[in-house]
């Protein structure tokens, strides 16, 4: 029987592409391996937002293809983010892969890679950007207890550094009687308790295919659904509206948590992005956030040494993170991407600027997480578990304010048997790093 062995690389949504993927695979009959050495067909799903995620998308094709050579694998697949935009270049660069698919042929590649068998002759399809093949067949491909949903594909937003909506197309909202209904079956099947929900923009769902935002009633339907947490990542500051506030504040299921990329501080910097706020509505929006929804887990990400960027400028953001002690950030430097309005902007700022602009933001935002982790010290919380540490003997979970993959964990003991994705209450007793440590109470 062939086996398939996965890489998916980049963001959460393109990790539900690839259990989209899976899922058309496994009804075609394959089976998959985690061993790349033991598969005959490797896929690398990748990624293209960034010199950093191209570089780490190449770097994981090169390592792949050697199992050509020391491995089972007759037929290397390339597909997502990196293959759609780079693809006429790639084939010629990167021989040693057979197929380059685009980020929306999951249905054909069954049938490629048959092809590919047959023939053996090299296969490069990319789709058309606003082609959508919205699925509810997937293969989960995180722990069982926690999953993303997408609700939508493709940015109406244009940021001038940002070159998804060349990559992935305009905004498309999915049905939502399609999202729902997916849901309930992952959660059925899988026993999800933590659905979180992904878009480039979920604060737009609905306008394109309703006519109206339609997220609010999204979620009061998804609250429906038997599972425990509702996640929200990826929220544009403009579109978080009062009722989206409001329903954050009373659901008990909707986590007090929310992701919203701010970018910068500076408006003549929001300005030249193509952001639509600038600085006062953004700390009007966290003042309301905090007062409406109290103890309201806010993470943002900020661009730092975008074209233009003075040190003014980045003073003035550097004073909006320690004034406002996000619970998480990320500070990315800006990367300069072909295709984009900044790629041709002037002003742009050396590499070793940036980096230390970058550098001396986290450790603000260190200072601001040790800060309120030490807060918990002493108290009992929430946590969801999620594995074992075997090393330190102990589990591990996360709190409610906690995302999966990217946030804080809790390190707790226990003197009787927990169960994976079940709450528990754990008074914390300390702080390692970032983390937290405590035990079952």
């Amino acid at each position: 029987m062939t086996k398939i062995g996965v890489i998916s690389l980049g963001c959460d949504k393109n990790r539900i592409d690839t259990e989209n993927m899976l899922a058309f695979l496994e009804k075609d009959g394959y089976t998959f391996t985690g061993d790349a050495s033991d598969a005959d067909i490797i896929i690398v799903n990748t990624c293209a937002f960034i010199d950093s995620a191209k570089q780490e998308s190449i770097d994981t094709i090169l390592e792949m293809s050697d199992y050509k050579q020391t491995g089972n694998c007759k037929c290397l697949v390339v597909s997502g983010c990196l293959s759609q935009r780079y693809m006429d270049s790639l084939a010629e660069e990167l021989p040693e892969v057979d197929i380059f698919v685009g980020t929306a042929n999951y249905r054909e590649l069954p049938e490629l890679i048959k092809d590919f068998d047959k023939n053996h002759s090299k296969i490069a399809i990319k789709n058309d950007i606003n082609k959508r093949d919205f699925t509810n067949s997937r293969v989960l491909t995180t722990p069982y207890h926690y999953a993303y949903l997408k609700i939508a594909e493709g940015c109406n937003n244009n940021c001038t550094y940002c070159a998804i909506p060349k990559i992935r197309g305009k905004f498309t909202s999915r049905p939502m009687q399609d999202i729902v209904a997916e849901a309930d079956e992952i959660v059925k099947k899988y026993g999800v308790k933590e659905l979180n929900i992904v878009a480039q923009d979920i604060t737009r769902y609905g306008k394109d295919l309703y006519g109206e935002l339609k997220l609010v009633e999204l979620l009061e339907n998804l609250e429906k659904v038997d599972c425990s947490w509702i996640r929200l990542l990826y929220c544009y500051p403009e579109l978080v509206t009062d009722e989206l506030i409001q329903k954050i504040a009373t659901s008990e299921k909707i986590v007090k948590y929310i992701d919203i990329p701010m970018q910068h501080a500076s408006d003549s910097i929001l300005k030249r992005m193509n952001r639509h706020v600038r600085q006062e509505f953004l700390q009007n929006l966290i003042d309301k956030l905090r007062e409406q929804v109290p103890n309201i887990a806010i993470r943002s990400t900020f661009i730092v040494g975008f074209p233009g960027e003075t040190e003014e400028d980045f003073n003035t953001l550097y004073e909006f993170v320690k004034r406002n002690k996000f619970d998480k950030c990320g500070f990315f430097a800006y990367s300069r991407e072909d295709g984009t309005a900044a790629y041709s902007f002037d002003g742009h700022i050396d590499e070793e600027t940036k980096q230390e602009r970058v550098s001396k933001l986290y450790s603000l935002q260190e200072e601001i997480m040790c800060e309120k982790a030490n807060l918990l010290i002493g108290k009992t919380v929430t946590v969801m578990y999620e594995e074992v540490d075997f090393d330190n003997q102990c589990f591990v979970g996360r709190m409610a304010e906690d995302a999966p993959e990217i946030d804080r964990l809790v390190y707790f003991t226990a003197d009787k048997p927990v169960d994976i994705g079940e709450m528990y209450k754990v008074k914390i007793t300390e702080r390692i790093g970032l983390d937290l440590k405590g035990e079952l109470v």
